[in-house]
């Protein structure tokens, strides 16, 4: 007599469950995203953070809202508020000329310690990520744009290997990304074309470690940001 066995012994059993994303993923994936919507100017400078409606946005809980918003007022893109909230940093047009002006000198000093230190891994992630930004030019594309450009000026200061001016360059960069962002807004086709003949010209310094060359180029690149952000105002 041949034995029997359970018919569900060849039946395969339930799909297991997709691991759970970490904490830490998921709280970075909410500050991108928050990030994200206050610097494409979902609200106005100076307004009150709804916290309410975004909880409901990203389906999130308070705590985590909160927690985020923690790490963008240390970057200086809001400003939170003893028990009223947050709103959005406001800056004065003074404001944004200052900023400007000591950026375009932060950013300067490190394309000149790039062309010295920058390591050929580190200029190879520069150029993939300028032709990254490329392509979203040619597609009009402005938030791929935008997030390819700020990583290239971003990673530009990190290849200088100065952990001062890096701390220094990440304190102001939040407080002026918003306009930055309006600044490229702003562009008509000539400017933006213009925009994209100078990462052109900062990538080809680079390449070639022209340390004086770039730092000039850059400097120039942040006045003309300025310009572009003050005809925006």
């Amino acid at each position: 007599m041949s034995e029997q066995f359970p018919d569900t012994i060849d039946k395969p059993g339930p799909a297991p469950a997709e691991p759970a994303k970490p904490i830490a993923s998921l709280h970075e994936e909410l500050l991108v995203a928050l990030r994200d919507f206050i610097v494409e100017g979902n609200l106005a400078d100076g307004a009150r953070v709804p916290e309410r409606a975004l909880c409901e946005r990203f389906n999130i809980s308070r705590t985590p809202l909160r927690e985020a918003l923690k790490v963008l007022a240390a970057e200086g893109l809001i400003e939170l508020l003893p028990n009223r909230g947050a709103r959005v940093r406001e800056l004065s047009p003074e404001d944004v000329r200052e900023l400007f002006d000591v950026m375009g000198g932060l950013e300067a000093l490190a394309g000149r310690l790039a062309c010295e230190r920058i390591s050929d891994e580190e200029f190879a992630k520069i150029e993939r990520m300028h032709h990254e930004m490329y392509r979203f030019y040619l597609r009009r594309d402005m938030h791929g744009y935008f997030y390819c450009n700020q990583a290239i000026h971003q990673l530009i200061v990190a290849a200088a290997s100065n952990a001062t001016l890096s701390a220094t360059y990440a304190g102001l960069a939040g407080r002026i990304r918003r306009v930055r962002y309006s600044a490229n807004l702003a562009k008509d086709r000539d400017r933006w074309g213009e925009a994209m003949r100078e990462h052109e010209a900062i990538l080809d310094a680079l390449r070639r470690r022209a340390g004086s060359e770039l730092s000039d180029i850059l400097f120039v690149h942040l006045r003309n940001k300025q310009k572009a952000a003050q005809a925006s105002a």
